[in-house]
């Protein structure tokens, strides 16, 4: 190994040999090779394995309590602060260990498609295959732009996976960490080889960043019709975003962080980072063909001899990844910006299996599904999460929102009323009993029912109410059997449909109390009935 003078000086570390700078994927891939990091798939792509954390680790999120963060930041087990001189510490450490390796990758781009507000950003790597990511997951520089001369400081992210840290001296819960300096724009990423740890840091400085400046920022997915209509699709990972946002009739803005500016609708990212669990040309074919050369497949099982990836495999976990760069799906909006969205659908995957398939939500109940965010943790997304669990994620992303949720609902309110924004709820979990008896609704419904909403056919569709939730579900959709639609039908019991229904909502009330400063109309027009 080099042996290199230490230093925490990051521009030193920058123009040191071992330090390689915004190389190209084709060099990247060989890289990867060299260093034996990754294999290379039938179909040009890079499958890389995380080890013993395949998904993101919430518990080991951090944010420095600094003056500038003190009094903005919603501290809690979301939030969770650490102070600077532990952050310093860690920070010497992380750095000494980047010197002592004998290669590091660099990326140099942005976060943020709108010109006006992007956010420069630099992504230090350990790993060749984790620069591949960043490569193909943010914005990438094109000739005529001034990445150094931006007028804003970077972000700068420092990942050294095989760095731990030790919990006695350096005030963490165990050896893996991911903490956000907003003072000194910093990310210290460590113990960890989850990819995704990256990509949403990033998101998360952004939500910090986006309100300051009257900008939305949103955990969704954008789309654009034939006519230039805007639909967002807002859900937790694996409720859908993407695989319903890849529609061929329409044309992709990106798969899961938006912001919503006075301009429109940009994205935030350069790239989508698919699950692929199950995937297949037959139900998600952009999704895979996107699948090629550069490319980033994450704890996805090869065949041993023709190298060809087995998406029905969950022996490693259940949320094997996909990263490519936007470009690699043919029907996109390129540069990633549009105008003010017509629709917003919210995703939810039920694992009590009682919400309707599709609602049409009044402004009262859009607030209050926003705030709420019910969905269900999918295996893998997590550690420790092994089956379906119900959880409430406020905005339907409160893994990633450093500032108070209302926030954001608030602006999510003043932008839908000032531009007359549809709102529905879709729910893409169970049907016919809750999880383990019910069955998982079928994708073929869901895009069906998602295309009529998005085509304006259920805006005078007659409708029932659900009487516990006030939810209004339209009988007739085109593609979808009539009984699907009223989830008491589907269940082979009423009563039982009835139990379990009243048990989500008491949760939903439970859940919302936590809420003191919302508008009360909201709270009595917006929940269940109970």
């Amino acid at each position: 190994m080099n042996t290199i003078r230490k230093t925490t000086d990051l521009h030193e570390l920058l123009t040191k040999d071992h330090v390689h700078r915004n190389l190209s994927v084709p060099k990247l891939v060989e890289k990867i090779l060299e260093r034996n990091e990754g294999t290379l798939t039938s179909s040009g792509a890079i499958k890389a394995e995380t080890g013993t954390y395949t998904g993101r680790s919430p518990k080991d999120k951090y944010t420095v309590n600094e003056p500038a963060t003190k009094e903005l930041v919603d501290w809690g087990p979301v939030n969770q602060p650490i102070s600077v001189e532990a952050f310093d510490r860690l920070y010497t450490k992380v750095m000494n260990h980047l010197q002592d390796l004998d290669e590091v990758f660099v990326f140099e781009g942005f976060a943020g498609a709108d010109e006006s507000s992007r956010l420069p950003i630099r992504v230090v790597n350990q790993r060749a295959w984790h620069n591949l990511f960043a490569h193909q997951l943010f914005i990438r520089p094109t000739e005529g732009d001034q990445w150094e001369s931006s007028m804003e400081q970077p972000f700068t992210v420092l990942s050294a996976p095989s760095f731990k840290a030790d919990p006695k001296t350096d005030g963490t819960r165990s050896e893996t960490f991911i903490i956000v300096s907003f003072e000194k724009r910093t990310i210290l990423i460590g113990g960890t080889e989850y990819a995704g740890e990256m990509k949403k840091s990033i998101f998360s400085v952004m939500n910090y960043i986006l309100p300051q400046k009257d900008i939305l920022p949103m955990h969704c997915s954008a789309n654009v019709g034939p006519e230039g209509d805007v639909a967002l699709f807002f859900g937790l990972s694996g409720t859908g975003k993407t695989t319903l946002s890849a529609d061929a009739d329409r044309r992709l803005i990106g798969d899961d962080e938006h912001g919503w500016s006075d301009n429109g609708v940009f994205n935030i990212e350069g790239g989508c980072y698919a699950k692929c669990i199950q995937l297949s040309r037959e139900k998600e074919p952009q999704i895979f063909d996107a699948i090629r050369f550069g490319s980033v497949l994450e704890n996805v099982v090869l065949d041993p001899d023709t190298k060809v990836a087995d998406y029905n495999d969950s022996s490693l976990t259940e949320n094997t990844r996909a990263a490519y760069p936007i470009q690699a799906i043919s029907n996109i909006v390129d540069p990633s910006l549009a105008g003010h969205p017509n629709t917003i659908v919210f995703l939810t995957a039920d694992a009590f299996g009682v919400l309707p398939p599709i609602s049409k939500l009044t402004k009262e109940q859009a607030m209050y599904h926003f705030l709420s965010g019910y969905t269900s943790k999918l295996a893998g997304t997590e550690r420790g999460i092994t089956e379906p669990e119900a959880t409430f994620s406020t905005c339907f992303g409160s893994p990633f929102l450093p500032l108070r949720p209302t926030v954001y609902a608030e602006m999510l309110g003043r932008k839908m009323e000032e531009h007359d924004v549809q709102v529905f709820l879709v729910n893409t979990g169970w049907t016919g009993g809750a999880y383990g008896t019910g069955t998982r609704m079928k994708l073929a419904y869901t895009r069906a029912m998602v295309r009529a909403a998005l085509q304006g056919e259920l805006t005078n569709a007659e409708t029932s109410q659900n009487g516990l939730f006030g939810l209004e579900t339209p009988l007739h959709v085109p593609g979808v059997p009539d009984d699907v639609l009223v989830p008491r039908f589907a269940w082979p019991s009423e009563k039982a449909y009835e139990e379990k229904a009243l048990e989500l909502a008491i949760k939903f009330k439970e859940n919302f109390k936590k809420f003191t400063n919302v508008d009360e109309k909201i709270v009595k027009l917006g929940g269940p009935k109970v």
